[in-house]
């Protein structure tokens, strides 16, 4: 049969314009947020969030613990990924790197990372999306929720214990739920502190942080959020304490083994709940406890109403140490906000030969390919 050129690249095109990927680059995503509106991005975040820890079920999303690499040298760091699947629909991989060398040494932020999206029925990339900026906003958003869901609902005093990148979408989350009226600051570095009433500018809460020490926070905050870089073994942030007896505490900067902020005097006094169990007892405050001294995790709280009242009326703790959940709601958020406005670049990254069963298919369409 003879070879008609024509008419095999004719399929081939239409091949790829049917499996292009689309690439949600840094520029892209700053695109789509000065196009909807900051406010409006997180407020939609929070809502969808909320919405996916309701209707969560394991029958119908599978969620493996985290992977990766972590490691001592030549930096102190790890890369992970962190998959979800929704079954006969799509697979979702958050890629990671945490290295909190990196604004000192390279100049560029702790946490780098990607995200994409498989479709379930072919292993189809769908999209890859920067996830360096929706890491942020997924975590500023899940400490939101968690308060929603744990802290007294007149909270008017935020705390912050750690003023790098993750204190300004927790200010800003958080702010989107509850009147805050006051913001309490505390880092070991003087720098992050002065710079930070800059940094929440965007945001237009018309608050001027306060610069506090770790005790004066702890006395004072309805609600805090830990947030640091402090290294293995070196914890707590802190061992005396007193709190208001309704502090609620997002500990957002245990995500290694062996990293803690909180001590175990605190959390032996507290209603801890983790976002996710398997997780939260490898590399969040979860460490330090035995099983019988954690509470349900947020997708049990989330519907239990009486027991909300309970941890909103005491002394209760958020163990936060990132869930593929966030990921796959917030990467898809920037994917249908980038397909409604036209943003992104379409691109066919894999290979379609007009063959399906030969992968040199593709080198009919170039004649005299080795002479």
């Amino acid at each position: 049969m003879q070879f008609n050129f024509q008419n095999t690249k004719m399929r081939y095109d239409k091949m790829r314009k049917n499996q292009e990927s689309i690439i949600i680059d840094s520029q892209a995503v700053n695109k789509i947020i000065t196009t909807v509106g900051l406010n409006n991005v997180m407020d939609e975040l929070i809502a969808n969030l909320e919405s996916a820890l309701s209707s969560f079920s394991k029958d119908e999303t599978e969620v493996p613990i985290r992977s990766g690499f972590n490691y001592k040298k030549p930096f102190l760091g790890l890369v992970e990924w962190m998959p979800i699947m929704k079954k006969g629909e799509e697979v979702v991989i958050k890629v990671v790197g945490y290295h909190p060398e990196n604004p000192d040494l390279f100049k560029i932020p702790t946490i780098l990372s990607t995200i994409s999206s498989y479709d379930a029925h072919t292993g189809h990339l769908n999209y890859l999306v920067d996830g360096v900026l929706l890491t942020a906003l997924r975590t500023g958003a899940s400490s939101a929720v968690a308060s929603r869901m744990m802290a007294k609902k007149d909270s008017r005093v935020l705390g912050i214990i750690g003023c790098g990148a993750q204190s300004v979408p927790q200010i800003h989350a958080i702010s989107r739920l509850f009147d805050i009226q006051e913001i309490l600051i505390y880092d070991v570095d003087q720098s992050s502190m002065e710079s930070l009433e800059d940094r929440i500018a965007p945001i237009n809460l018309g608050i001027s942080p306060k610069n506090c020490s770790i005790s004066d926070i702890l006395k004072q905050s309805d609600i805090l959020c830990t947030a640091t870089s402090i290294e293995p073994e070196k914890g707590p942030l802190f061992e005396e304490f007193t709190t208001k007896s309704h502090l609620h505490i997002n500990a957002v900067g245990a995500d290694f083994p062996g990293k803690f902020e909180l001590p175990i005097s605190l959390l032996n006094q507290a209603n801890v709940c983790p976002d996710f169990l398997e997780q939260a007892v490898v590399e969040g405050e979860c460490q330090q406890l035995m099983a019988s001294d954690i509470g349900p995790t947020w997708i049990e709280l989330i519907h239990d109403e009486r027991l909300k009242k309970n941890y909103q009326s005491g002394l209760s703790v958020f163990d936060s140490t990132g869930w593929a959940l966030e990921d796959q709601v917030t990467a898809n958020l920037f994917f249908n906000y980038a397909q409604k406005l036209g943003i992104g670049t379409k691109m066919t990254i894999e290979t379609y030969s007009p063959d399906e069963k030969n992968p040199y298919g593709v080198f009919h369409q170039i004649p005299h390919l080795n002479q």
